[in-house]
């Protein structure tokens, strides 16, 4: 069980209906499922990893988020998750409010470009990095936008988000981020973790 999945699992009470975008196989769908009594249904683009899901017994559909997820009803869902994913979207801000339509909440985990091995990597070495929540080259990682914390911060305020909670892990220390911490959370932090509600 990933650190993050305990987290999100922890920000969403039980008895909720949950959509999962960019499900994977299903690991934290499972989990939510089994240990809160969550309704969750996916979304995932990848067919291979739809069939593990269903083999799961979960209910998954196979769509892309930028263009399937008009298909659901106005805040069909009490929370949306979005698990280390917006970076690969091509237009995140479209998929960022189209999670928060559909849902009346909004769970978004990003992997943290500002995390200072990340920044070392770059300036030491001068290629893009490699982490644990970074784990492609530049030519093969199905990343298009990468985001720090604090990026995503200004981008929440900037569009008139409610952020309800932030936190920052770095392996397993979590810790809340706030507007006095955001720079030293940007810095040693690989992972950022987001309640937020339109």
């Amino acid at each position: 069980m990933k650190n993050d999945f305990k987290v999100i699992a922890d920000l969403i009470e039980k008895n909720k209906r949950v959509l999962e975008v960019g499900c994977s196989d299903g690991t934290l769908m499972k989990f939510l499922k089994e240990n809160k009594n969550i309704n969750i249904r996916g979304l995932e683009i990848s067919k291979t990893k739809v069939q593990k899901c269903i083999e799961k017994g979960l209910t998954v559909i196979e769509g892309n988020a930028e263009k399937d997820l008009k298909q659901f009803p106005d805040k069909s869902f009490d929370y949306v998750v979005l698990s280390q994913t917006l970076q690969a979207f091509l237009e995140p801000e479209l998929v960022l409010n189209e999670l928060l339509r559909v849902g009346k909440k909004a769970i978004v985990t990003i992997p943290n470009f500002g995390y200072w091995k990340v920044r070392l990597h770059l300036l030491l070495k001068g290629t893009m990095p490699i982490t644990k929540t970074l784990p492609n080259e530049w030519h093969n990682t199905p990343n298009l936008h990468m985001c720090s914390i604090k990026d995503f911060v200004q981008f929440a305020k900037s569009r008139n988000f409610k952020i309800f909670k932030s936190l920052a892990l770095n392996n397993q220390n979590i810790s809340l981020i706030n507007d006095v911490n955001l720079g030293i959370k940007n810095l040693f932090s690989d992972l950022g973790i987001f309640l937020i509600e339109k």
